[in-house]
């Protein structure tokens, strides 16, 4: 019967270090004896740690979009308005556009009168004038259509209304000429004493009056089937010389030296320049 080899208790003693020294072991003993790395594998997969995402690279490629989007949407304006400044530049030098023009033919006074009561508590203005008004389109392939004009008359000097009156809206064509007579300018109207102590004497100079005629409306061009939006335009005719009318004859206005100007009216919210 063979005999049972029994393993001694004690521990096997660590072998000693490369360079001689006996003062520690080689790997750390454990309670039961083992050492360190006797219980870790160095075979053993590596706990998975997930690693931080990077935000950088995340939005790079969103961004990089909005950036081309943008980049195109400024190319794609740019070329627009290069062949919008193109098609106008070979238009003004084959067609020459003009302005339309206005003028005053004359002007009469029939009735000009300002009365004030005995106590000065009120005063009272009553006026009517007669226009005769030509419009003419200048331009070959360019005609204008116009709304309703208001026509008002004042005072050169302190804009004080001597009346209204209205001229019809009408189609001035290529090469077309519009004359409007019989425009009739009234007012009835209190005055209050500021307006009344401006107007007195513009009344009573030797010279005359001094009155304008200022005409508002809009207008529409149209060239080859293009039609632009409503515009709003001022006429004034300026350096008009009028007097106050004797008896029943109207008294004519002298309108020889009356230049007309024709202004746009641009309106920005409250604002009209």
């Amino acid at each position: 019967m063979a005999d049972k080899v029994f393993p001694s208790s004690k521990p096997t003693a660590a072998p000693p270090a490369a360079n001689g020294s006996t003062g520690g072991s080689a790997a750390a003993t454990t309670a039961g004896g083992a050492t360190k790395s006797d219980l870790i594998n160095p075979t053993a997969r590596l706990p998975y740690r997930p690693q931080p995402r990077n935000r950088r690279r995340q939005y790079r490629p969103r961004r990089n979009y909005c950036r081309c989007c943008c980049c195109w949407i400024i190319l794609v304006i740019l070329a627009l308005a290069l062949l919008v400044a193109i098609a106008g530049t070979i238009l003004y030098v084959f067609y020459r556009p003009h302005r339309p023009s206005f003028t005053l033919a004359s002007l009469r006074i029939h009735r000009l009168k300002l009365k004030t009561a005995a106590d000065g508590s009120s005063s009272h203005l009553s006026t009517l004038l007669n226009l005769t008004l030509s419009s003419k389109n200048p331009n070959s392939h360019l005609s204008f259509s116009y709304d309703p004009f208001v026509v008002s008359c004042l005072t050169s000097n302190n804009d004080v209304l001597i009346g209204n009156g209205t001229l019809p809206a009408f189609v001035s064509d290529s090469k077309d000429e519009s004359t409007f007579r019989g425009v009739a300018v009234a007012a009835s109207t209190d005055l209050d004493a500021e307006t009344v102590n401006d107007l007195r004497p513009e009344l009573k100079k030797s010279n005359g009056v001094s009155l304008k005629v200022e005409m508002d409306t809009k207008v529409t061009a149209k060239m080859f089937g293009l039609k632009s939006k409503k515009v709003g335009i001022r006429v004034t005719c300026d350096e008009i010389k009028g007097t106050i009318p004797q008896g029943k004859s109207p008294a004519v206005a002298n309108v020889a030296g009356t230049k007309c100007k024709i202004d746009l009216r641009i309106k920005i919210w409250k604002w009209t320049f």
